[in-house]
């Protein structure tokens, strides 16, 4: 099977953990619009969903789904999303689409966060991916000073800009072995926005694509 293949396999197999009426948090990427197409053909609708990016909110437009806004819900029953990797404890790093401060905001919802990805996201070891982290502009050199300090290369992705109006350092050389530590640390440099561990928002279940059809993992 080719990976757009398993994309799509996890996408539809997603579908299992939505409960129908509700609203649904929707995360961001290629694996995530197989998922927005699945949810667009269930026989009992979804009430809605609530998006992780601009890109997001317009397909499920497109295909009839009622978006709302964050501020609009309190809580939702599930959050799904993909990972540019994803260890054994369900800690993962996001990113890649540059839309990782709105999908903590979502995930941050939801009780439940289920991840879809295939085969190649898994590592045993955070950090293989560029790790991205959003950051306010002014802040863009100490911040990568501060990367430098741990061992990291930081490069501002290029010609990227975020929802939200900011740039995206890409860190290259990280092994991040404790991604909870980190996570916190990062979080608390002045101009870091978000920093792409999600580690308090971790998945509790990853649908991974593989040769031999959907692996559920349990975190």
């Amino acid at each position: 099977m080719t990976q757009d293949e398993l994309k799509a396999l996890v996408g539809r197999a997603a579908i299992e953990y939505v409960p129908a009426g509700t609203v649904v948090g929707v995360g961001t990427g290629s694996t995530v619009n197989h998922f927005i197409d699945a949810l667009a053909a269930m026989p009992v609708p979804v009430a809605g969903a609530v998006s992780s990016s601009r890109a997001s909110s317009e397909r499920l437009a497109a295909r009839g789904i009622r978006v709302l806004e964050a501020g609009e819900v309190e809580r939702l029953p599930v959050y799904i999303d993909g990972a540019d990797e994803i260890d054994e404890r369900g800690f993962m790093i996001k990113g890649g689409g540059a839309a990782l401060t709105r999908e903590k905001i979502v995930a941050d919802l939801a009780e439940r966060f289920v991840c879809i990805a295939d085969a190649s996201k898994r590592v045993p070891v955070l950090g293989r991916y560029p790790l991205p982290v959003e950051v306010i502009a002014m802040a863009l050199p100490q911040v990568a000073r501060r990367f430098a300090a741990l061992g990291g290369v930081a490069t501002q992705r290029a010609g990227v800009v975020t929802d939200n109006g900011h740039p995206i350092l890409d860190v290259r050389g990280l092994a991040i072995a404790d991604p909870p530590a980190m996570e916190a640390e990062i979080n608390q440099w002045p101009g870091v926005v978000t920093v792409g561990i999600f580690a308090r928002h971790r998945a509790q279940v990853c649908l991974l694509g593989t040769e031999a059809g959907v692996q559920t993992l349990r975190y």
